[in-house]
């Protein structure tokens, strides 16, 4: 049984001492809320489900945040790091003032509510939910914080958007890749063209290095994946005279490695081509700001799925870790497959 006893500054001090388990004590502002605290507790020991949450009602989430950023996030690809740190900012100020005991499936519910009517994406509020969730899921299983539970787990998040479907046509295309050429800097068509040729990442092409293309086996060597995975990409003939026009640049610097470089940096270090601004720039004064530079990849997945590659194949060249990921092209197939109907002959 509890001891429960009056303290001098008039509130109530539950005592549990119980074989087995360590002594476990808490104040309260009333004998009543001392009791129920004394009996949930010791229910809890019977049925050996007792977790100790004395730190995660004294550690606010803020806390914990920002152990995750410095130990957990440094781990991660730059990409990541940098998306994770714009998250933490928004998810901070919302949540970072609570004692994680505190962060009910309520509370998280009601973050998301009010992401959603603020007009962001659901896409966004997944992210958000999600770097939520792995952070309390660090904090209690290496962290050893006490949590009986996640309270993302037990929410409903927002669904998936559909995937993006903008395709260009001819003209738009020849307009679009015209005002790239005519930029200043050649990389920029170099990285729209190779982007379009292969389905490349923009990462994938931005990191790109000389010891990674193989122009006389048409092969480029992919080691720095959103997967992580290493995977080999095929160039088209298309792609491989990109590839020598880059790679012939008169103003490559020496012992520059990176295909698409940009100028040095105060530290020294010379670091891939920004050329994101440049690029919204141009979009804009040829009135396509609706066409995302992942559209390119959209575009030449589809075309290799038009040209008669198998899914195994795309997903080979696009670095798609599973068929359910091609999903979003099936009515390609099915364009295909009517297409075939016609050449069946029948008795």
């Amino acid at each position: 049984m509890a001891t429960i006893v009056r303290t001098p500054s008039k509130m109530w001090k539950a005592v549990i001492r119980k074989y087995g388990w360590p002594t476990t004590t808490k104040t309260f502002r009333t004998r009543r809320d001392a009791e129920d605290w004394s009996r949930r507790l010791e229910d809890e020991m019977v049925r050996g489900v007792y977790i100790d949450r004395s730190s995660s009602e004294r550690t606010t989430f803020a806390a914990v945040l920002d152990r995750y950023l410095n130990e957990i996030t440094p781990t991660k690809k730059a990409s990541t790091q940098l998306g994770e740190k714009k998250k933490a900012k928004t998810v901070r100020a919302a949540l970072g003032k609570y004692a994680l005991a505190a962060l009910t499936p309520q509370t998280i519910a009601r973050y998301r509510d009010d992401r959603l009517a603020a007009g962001k994406g659901a896409n966004t509020v997944r992210l958000e939910l999600a770097l939520i969730s792995h952070v309390i899921n660090i904090a209690i299983k290496e962290w050893r914080i006490g949590l009986a539970t996640n309270p993302v787990s037990s929410i409903r998040k927002p669904s998936p958007p559909k995937g993006r479907e903008r395709r260009l046509t001819k003209d738009e295309w020849h307009t679009l890749f015209k005002a790239c050429a005519a930029y200043s800097n050649p990389m920029l068509k170099w990285i729209v063209g190779l982007a379009r040729e292969t389905g490349m990442r923009k990462t994938e092409i931005k990191t790109l290095r000389r010891s990674d293309v193989e122009l006389r086996h048409r092969t480029i060597a992919l080691t720095d994946t959103k997967n992580t995975e290493t995977r080999t990409v095929p160039l088209s003939r298309h792609a491989v005279e990109i590839l020598r026009e880059a790679l012939a640049h008169p103003v490559r610097p020496l012992g520059c490695n990176l295909i698409f470089f940009g100028e040095l940096g105060r530290d020294g270090q010379r670091r891939p081509y920004a050329f994101e601004k440049a690029w919204n720039e141009i979009k804009k004064s040829v009135g396509l700001e609706d066409f995302h530079f992942h559209d390119n990849r959209h575009e030449a997945i589809s075309s290799l799925i038009e040209g008669g590659l198998s899914d195994v194949e795309v997903a080979t060249i696009g670095g798609h870790k599973t068929m359910q990921m091609l999903r979003r092209y099936s009515h390609l197939r099915t364009k295909k497959l009517v297409a075939r109907l016609d050449t069946i002959q029948r008795d």
